[in-house]
């Protein structure tokens, strides 16, 4: 059973939420406040396995909350709720730390999907470092176990310390940052089209706003690139989608 805490003020939306939640067999806590949340989260340090975050708060924000989720290094999947999808709350969004986001008004079957979508990142993520765990001789039995660590150009990503080490600096990320790198390292040297990282990484196949991944990539680009502007590993295929080459002289 999956314990999910969603912080929202509405309290209709809350208890709706929470119903749906529970007859999909999560348990569920809520509050109405970003403080509350930031209490259990940090200072009760109560375990959950994903957080549906609404931006609109009182007090303390959704955008604050997840930032200083982050800053305390505290990676609980978080699943925001913005207003509308206005292109300025998703990338504030992702921005703070936000793993996927959802604009209100949303239908039921898209929440529990995306919801379901960070769930199960999250237990590949548990699963792998268990793997990682293993005597050599039981690494190598374990199935798809590769790419718990991967090191390329002078930087080193650990999937499952959720770490990216470049020059001796260490970069925290969040889950789906992790997972849409892992993809990209799996795919070297071959185009990955939107479309691809929309089903294989978010689990999704209804029609989605694909510039969320285009935020991801910008992103990302700050942590692995030497010059954002300029990429060398992470590459834009025009009206496709994307490319990692992990050595580019060699590409």
């Amino acid at each position: 059973m999956s314990r999910v805490l969603i912080v929202e003020d509405e309290a209709h939306l809350a208890k709706g939420l929470q119903f749906n939640l529970e007859a999909e067999g999560h348990s569920v806590r809520l509050v109405g406040d970003g403080e509350s949340a930031l209490d259990l989260l940090l200072k009760k340090r109560e375990d959950f396995d994903a957080v549906v975050l609404d931006v609109m708060l009182p007090g303390k924000d959704g955008f604050t909350v997840a930032a200083e989720l982050r800053a305390a290094r505290h990676f609980v999947p978080v699943l925001m709720l913005t207003a509308r999808g206005r292109p300025e709350d998703v990338l504030k969004g992702f921005a703070s730390g936000a793993d996927d986001y959802l604009p209100k008004p949303f239908e039921l079957p898209i929440l529990l999907a995306r919801l379901q979508g960070l769930l199960r990142r999250r237990e590949w993520l548990r699963e792998g470092q268990a793997a990682a765990a293993q005597p050599a001789s039981a690494k190598q039995q374990s199935h798809d176990a590769e790419y718990d660590v991967f090191s390329f150009a002078g930087r080193t990503i650990d999937f499952g310390k959720l770490e990216l080490r470049v020059n001796g600096n260490v970069i925290h990320l969040t889950l789906m940052e992790a997972e849409l790198l892992r993809h990209l390292i799996r795919n070297n040297d071959r185009v990955v089209s939107r479309k691809s990282i929309l089903e294989e990484v978010w689990g999704l196949h209804e029609d989605t706003d694909t510039r969320a991944i285009d935020n991801f990539v910008v992103r990302l680009r700050r942590y692995i690139e030497d010059d954002p502007a300029q990429p060398t590993h992470l590459l834009t295929v025009r009206g496709v989608g994307y490319r990692f080459i992990a050595e580019p002289d060699k590409g």
